[in-house]
């Protein structure tokens, strides 16, 4: 009988430290920044910035650097193609250099829009081509994302924002991940935005919950028309 109470004792330690390792426990953070840099009527770049954390202002998680070219169909259509550098340490524990990696990542991307009454949707289709480097191995993987956003305009200011997205592995596992995300947001300018929201981040088998600030700054490059 102590043989079987001390079993059970090593084994609900060995999954609490397992749960406390992944930081799944804790309330973590991500802070963005997004921006749509028109040049011309058809073309301009996009640039991002994203820092996250396993805690909401601590435990560096993952920084994301993202830049593309959009090509501007029409208002409602856009095609990209881009570029991405993502650096993340995959343990919540304080371990130098284990479980780390460095990815390059080239992605196409296809958004179309409309809208019903005063609601906005999104539908926006991404694939990823994804170059990893670990302490031991380099490898290259495949993914495909959809996301579906919704925004409805509280009034000229406020505005609330809601998406579901999902990851798709184009190798085994099939299912990497879904992101559920709502959100309030702020209009400061008509170029410029914030938006504070939290997001429910289900992978198999776990969960992560984070606190999001958003912060969208919109430039213009094009020259002005004479009056």
């Amino acid at each position: 009988m102590r043989s079987f109470v001390s079993f059970i004792f090593i084994l609900v330690t060995i999954t609490y430290t397992n749960a406390q390792e992944t930081g799944e426990d804790d309330l973590g953070a991500w802070y963005m920044y997004f921006g749509t840099n028109q040049l011309t009527d058809q073309l301009s770049i996009h640039s991002e910035a994203q820092f996250r954390f396993y805690e909401t202002a601590s435990s560096f998680n993952q920084l994301l650097l993202r830049t593309g070219l959009n090509y501007h169909i029409n208002a409602n259509a856009i095609a990209t193609l881009g570029y991405g550098y993502i650096s993340t340490d995959g343990t919540f524990e304080d371990i130098p250099d284990e479980e780390n990696t460095k990815e390059h990542r080239i992605f196409e991307q296809f958004i179309l829009k409309n809208t019903v009454g005063k609601f906005k949707f999104e539908h926006r289709y991404r694939l990823e081509q994804r170059f990893i480097s670990t302490q031991i191995d380099d490898f290259t993987e495949h993914r495909a994302r959809y996301r579906l956003q919704l925004t409805y305009p509280i009034n000229d200011t406020w505005f609330l924002n809601a998406y579901d997205e999902v990851f798709i592995n184009l190798q085994e596992p099939v299912f990497g991940q879904n992101r559920l995300y709502g959100a309030i947001g702020y209009n400061v300018k008509s170029n410029f935005s914030v938006q504070l929201g939290y997001i429910k981040n289900h992978f198999t088998g776990i969960n992560f919950d984070r606190l999001q600030l958003g912060v969208i700054y919109n430039t213009d490059f094009r020259k002005k028309q004479p009056q």
